[in-house]
């Protein structure tokens, strides 16, 4: 039954661009350093490189990754990578599919599958190294691969100070690599904090897996940035927003880099929040909980529904904080189910202008009502 991948998430169209531009000006210091991949792979040894928390983040395949070692083979020049200096740390903000590269093959695993790295076998490859391993090289092209250079560019942000999006737009203006990455990769690499972890963990809930429609993770993190936008609309922050439309993006960075004076009991409370919601709407809706009703609503489509998600997990969870939910009929409350999705209303609140304030306390409030009959706003 768990078949959805992230092609099958319903695209919300009003939320496909979301980009957005800090007012502040920066002050960022720069300086440049050639560094041999000796040092970089020691430096990453030694935890002197951030790197993202899930290294099922690098996503060169095989051949790119060949292609890449034989150019420091044959001496050809590699492009620059970017650090962030992050107090005393460095962050990797472009480079990291080729510091892992080099450091895999020196090290013989390609850890993106488990398997020995040798360099591929195809045509592309030169026939002196093709098919071969680290330690099957000769000894001086081994020397070669360790001692090449390459420029690093090292940034550190003087201005804004306290900014919680800024870092995130410098990662996202200056990685250069040859796959975009997405919002939440990002997230992942700037914001090492508990809310991150958080989110990894909570990643992992079985019941979670089962409506989310996947036992495998999402490679580009989707599945942990419902996660986090759960956590973000259902904040007091956007609930009592008075402007018009927010910027979810925004808002989801600005909801990872947030810290408060009860900063690990407010984790806490997090996380078994959204275990308890979990696990209501699984026992109480089963796994097609998000999923919306096709054209002629008469069966459910086999697609994760963001807003559908926003809406009835929020409710139940404002339900369960008020603590109306014990004795609910499972029949009763599928049967209501079934006629919210076909409130007209809900229907627009849930498909036009998704990042409206008033549309998303809209779909939330009128879930809470058909569900549970209490009020959100």
């Amino acid at each position: 039954m768990l078949e959805i991948k992230e092609s099958n998430i319903e695209v919300i169209e009003s939320e496909r661009e979301d980009d957005y531009s800090d007012d502040d000006l920066f002050n960022i210091n720069s300086w440049g350093a050639d560094l041999s991949f000796r040092e970089l792979i020691t430096m990453y040894e030694e935890d002197e490189l951030i790197k993202p928390e899930m290294q099922r983040n690098y996503v060169w395949d095989k051949a790119e990754a060949s292609r890449f070692i034989e150019t420091l083979l044959m001496g050809l020049p590699v492009p620059s990578i970017f650090l962030a200096k992050v107090g005393e740390d460095k962050l990797i903000v472009d480079g990291y599919q080729r510091i892992m590269t080099v450091f895999d093959f020196v090290k013989g695993v390609f850890q993106k599958d488990k398997s020995i790295f040798k360099l591929s076998n195809s045509s592309k490859i030169n026939d002196r190294w093709r098919g071969k391993s680290f330690n099957q090289l000769a000894r001086e092209e081994q020397k070669r691969i360790r001692s090449t250079t390459i420029h690093a560019i090292i940034f550190e942000q003087k201005h804004p100070y306290n900014s919680d999006t800024s870092l995130y737009q410098v990662f996202e203006r200056i990685n250069t690599g040859g796959r975009t990455l997405m919002p939440q990769e990002i997230r992942n690499c700037v914001y090492h904090n508990n809310v991150n972890q958080l989110l990894i963990d909570l990643n992992k809930l079985p019941k979670w897996r089962s409506l989310y429609g996947s036992l495998e993770f999402e490679p580009r993190m989707k599945d942990m940035e419902l996660i986090l936008r759960f956590f973000t609309l259902k904040s007091d922050k956007v609930k009592n927003d008075d402007t018009m439309q927010i910027s979810l993006k925004k808002e989801l960075n600005l909801y990872m880099g947030e810290t408060t004076n009860n900063y690990s009991e407010c984790i806490e409370k997090s996380r078994l929040s959204f275990r308890d919601v979990i696990e209501f709407i699984y026992s109480h809706f089963g796994e097609n909980a998000f999923h919306n009703l096709n054209s002629k609503g008469e069966e459910f489509v086999p697609r994760f529904h963001p807003t559908i998600f926003d809406a009835i997990a929020i409710a139940s969870a404002n339900a369960l904080e008020k603590g109306i939910v014990k004795g609910l009929n499972v029949d009763e409350l599928l049967d209501k189910r079934l006629k919210l999705l076909k409130d007209e209303t809900f229907k627009k609140y849930i498909s036009e202008r998704t990042t409206r304030i008033e549309h998303i306390n809209g779909r939330i409030n009128l879930a809470s009502q058909y569900l549970y009959g209490v009020s959100y706003v």
